[in-house]
C-alpha cells in the first residue's frame, strides 16, 4: 500500500504541488491514483488555507476528491486544526460527509476520546505514533488499539543520516502494535531514507507534499503525481535491497 499525502499543513509558500482547494486536491488525488497510490490522505483547508475540521470544508472536500477516484479517502484530525480538544468532538460529530478514515495522533490531549467518537462513527482510525513523542507508550496502554485500522509511525527526524535510525527505534518502541497495521513514513530530508527502508521492511508506506517537496535527486516535485510515482521505484528498491540481503 503506498498513501498519497496530498498537502498536509503546508500553505501556498510550499509551491504550486501542494494543493489548497478542494478542486485541486481533487486533481491531485486523480493523478496520484493515476501514478499508482492506493489511498489518499488529506487535509480540507479554509479559503485562507488553513488546516480545518469544518464539516461544510470537509463535506466539499471529500466529495470533490471522490467524484474523481475510488480508493479509501482519508482526513486528519491534528489539534492544531482545532486546538480546543471539546470543539475538536463537536466538529467531527457534526460532520454530514464521513471519511473512510481519519488520523489521530496518540501523543495529543484529546487523542482517545477523537478515536472513540470515530469508531462510533464507523470511520476507520489511523493511530498516528510520532517519533520523539509518548505516543508508543500512550498506544500501548489504550483498549482502543486493537480497534485502530493501521498505525503510522511517522518518524519526525528529518536527517536523512539518522531518520532510518530513528525509524527502526520507533518501530521497536510500537512492537506488535496490537498486530495491526503499520504505515511507515518520514518527512522532508528523512521521508525518502524511511520510504525506502518501509520497502525493505514490507511495511506500508506514503509519500506526498505533506511529506516531502523535493525528489530523491533533490529536485523540486511538480506534483504529488511525481512524488508518488518516484515513491513507488524508491520503494521497489527498497525491497530489492532486502531480496539481496543488503
Amino acid at each position: 500500500m503506498v498513501q498519497a499525502c496530498l498537502n498536509g499543513p503546508r500553505t501556498a509558500a510550499d509551491g504550486t504541488a501542494v494543493p489548497l482547494t478542494p478542486e485541486s486536491m481533487a486533481d491531485s488525488a486523480a493523478d496520484a491514483v493515476a501514478a499508482g497510490a492506493t489511498d489518499i490522505h488529506v487535509h480540507p483547508k479554509t479559503p485562507c488555507g488553513r488546516d480545518t475540521l469544518s464539516p461544510r470544508v470537509l463535506a466539499v472536500t471529500l466529495s470533490a476528491i471522490r467524484a474523481r477516484v475510488s480508493v479509501p479517502v482519508g482526513v486528519t484530525t491534528g489539534a492544531w486544526a482545532e486546538p480546543d480538544a471539546a470543539a475538536r468532538l463537536e466538529r467531527i460529530r457534526s460532520w454530514t460527509v464521513l471519511p473512510d478514515h481519519a488520523s489521530v495522533n496518540w501523543h495529543e490531549p484529546g487523542a482517545e476520546e477523537v478515536a472513540a467518537l470515530l469508531l462510533d462513527l464507523g470511520v476507520g482510525v489511523e493511530a498516528g505514533i510520532w517519533s520523539g513523542t509518548d505516543g508508543a507508550e500512550r498506544f500501548a496502554a489504550s483498549p482502543l488499539g486493537p480497534e485502530v485500522l493501521r498505525v503510522l509511525a511517522e518518524v519526525t527526524d528529518t536527517d536523512p543520516s539518522s531518520a532510518v535510525a530513528s525509524a527502526r527505534g520507533l518501530l521497536s518502541g510500537l512492537g506488535a502494535a496490537y498486530g495491526r497495521p503499520v504505515l511507515l513514513h518520514g518527512e522532508d530530508g528523512g521521508a525518502w531514507p524511511v520510504l525506502r527502508l518501509a520497502g525493505r521492511l514490507g511495511l506500508a508506506t506514503r509519500v506526498g507534499a505533506e511529506d516531502v517537496l523535493r525528489l530523491p535527486t533533490g529536485r523540486l516535485a511538480g506534483s504529488n503525481a511525481e512524488l508518488v510515482a518516484a515513491g513507488l521505484v524508491e520503494y521497489e528498491a527498497g525491497r530489492r535491497g532486502a531480496r539481496r540481503g543488503r
